[in-house]
């Protein structure tokens, strides 16, 4: 009898043991995932944000969808216009003082190492693609363009998504989206920035 009392304490002490560890091994991984995600995520938000700003830098609006930002990247060029001469020199003729230069968009696409078939698909994820949106608005009476590009935490946090692990971080919220810009001031700033 003293024997199974023994082994039934052994059994009970690495069981709770185990709740313990476990305790203290879910919120930490927990953290280390988010981050390594998120970053993931927001490192990729960057770049379709730069390539938001090249699209605008050639239309002079945003893309709303990813295949037009994609086809004007690749087939369109930059437009640089250099002054020649002097424009405060009296002599000054305005007629041939200025000099167009054509630059495919798609060799500074190459040149900083963007993968635009990759563009719009979320990291850690399989073929997720991140929601974009792009409008004009009346912002102090003058038309703006407006973009935002983002994707709900939900979509890319795996096994973490449920909402249960808001008890090791207050802030944390699965259907919260993470993105950059906004549909209703003229923005290009991150929300994790």
């Amino acid at each position: 009898m003293r024997k199974l009392f023994s082994l039934a304490f052994l059994v009970l002490a690495f069981f709770l043991g185990w709740l313990l560890y476990r305790s203290i091994e879910e919120p930490i991984t927990f953290a280390d995932e988010r981050a390594v995600r998120q970053d993931a995520v927001a490192e990729q938000l960057m770049v379709i944000r730069s390539t938001q700003e090249m699209y605008r830098d050639i239309t002079g609006m945003f893309a709303p969808s990813f295949d037009t930002l994609k086809q004007v990247l690749r087939e369109e060029d930059f437009m640089e216009v250099r002054i020649v001469g002097d424009p405060d020199d009296p002599d000054f003729d305005p007629t041939t003082a200025y000099d167009t230069i054509y630059k495919p968009a798609i060799d500074s696409i190459n040149r900083l190492g963007i993968d635009l078939d990759r563009l719009e698909y979320v990291p850690y994820t399989e073929d997720v693609t991140f929601d974009i949106a792009a409008d004009t608005i009346d912002y102090q009476s003058t038309k703006v363009p407006v973009v935002q590009v983002g994707i709900p935490y939900k979509e890319f946090m795996g096994r973490f998504a449920d909402a249960r692990f808001q008890r090791y971080d207050q802030r944390y919220n699965p259907n919260a989206p993470i993105k950059f810009g906004d549909l209703s001031k003229p923005s290009l700033a991150g929300n994790w920035e």
